[in-house]
């Protein structure tokens, strides 16, 4: 009775899938941008609706779909369709926002907070003392008692402030004393 040689083959993924039969390197699709040489595995569209697809590397993929309208061309009882059909698909995402898991950033800060940070043009890790700086700031600027008559700066000074409102008292909980 012949013994059988134990295999070596732990399949690398790089060199060929696992339980491949063959020992030849595997095929690999290169991104179809012109020039990259990296490993095209993200399929994106060719055009609105066609099944035909291009397969780009991921800086490149993100680059393509930056701008991508899916629902050119449709009707909006077809628009309509296909968006509850992407929801569909996208459910678990969405129930796990519950959790935390599908939230804004690193998930120190709430929805509303990023909000806030964006209405004072701040990053969502930001500290409290470069809001506190940025409100100030902000609050000079679009003041009402300066711009006398603007309701434009008026609206925009009263944003301000919630923002401000918001971002310190979730300072206050997060510290537990006044900000």
């Amino acid at each position: 009775m012949t013994r059988q040689k134990r295999s070596d083959d732990w399949g690398f993924p790089r060199w060929r899938p696992y339980g491949a039969k063959s020992r030849d390197a595997a095929r690999v699709r290169l991104c179809d941008r012109v020039g990259c040489d990296l490993p095209g595995d993200r399929p994106a569209p060719k055009s609105p609706n066609s099944k035909e697809r291009w397969y780009f590397c991921e800086g490149h993929a993100a680059e393509y779909n930056k701008n991508w309208n899916y629902f050119v061309g449709l009707s909006k009882e077809e628009a309509a369709k296909r968006a509850a059909e992407e929801e569909a698909g996208a459910s678990a995402f969405r129930r796990s926002a519950h959790y935390q898991w599908g939230g804004p950033g690193d998930g120190t800060r709430s929805r509303d907070e990023m909000r806030a940070l964006s209405v004072l043009g701040l990053d969502s890790d930001a500290e409290y003392k470069e809001i506190r700086t940025a409100y100030r700031q902000l609050a000079k600027e679009h003041h009402p008692d300066l711009k006398q008559g603007d309701k434009d700066a008026e609206q925009r000074f009263r944003e301000i402030q919630a923002a401000y409102d918001v971002l310190k008292a979730a300072e206050e909980r997060k510290t537990g004393k006044p900000a």
